[in-house]
């Protein structure tokens, strides 16, 4: 594990120290967690899990989607792109 300093804006700093102690987790594993959960929403080349595409739907007839089902669509595909913990 490397050692590393960085600069924050105090408010930045404070959110998170709030958050740390909120949930008894140190700064540092914060940090962590964060960049962890951030990077992993963007993959480097060939690092990418799973191709993502575009839903294919039937076209031979009007497809309804309601709202209660796309945002459980959406829940589930962020759950795949989400750091386990």
């Amino acid at each position: 594990m490397r050692k590393t300093q960085i600069q924050l804006p105090d408010s930045l700093y404070d959110r998170a120290r709030r958050f740390a102690n909120e949930q008894e987790m140190s700064l540092a594993e914060v940090t962590r967690r964060s960049l962890e959960q951030y990077l992993g929403r963007y993959p480097g080349l060939g690092q990418a899990k799973k191709k993502w595409s575009l839903p294919v739907i039937d076209p031979g007839g009007p497809v309804r989607i309601s709202a209660k089902k796309l945002k459980k669509i959406l829940i589930e595909e962020e759950s795949m792109r989400s750091i386990p913990r």
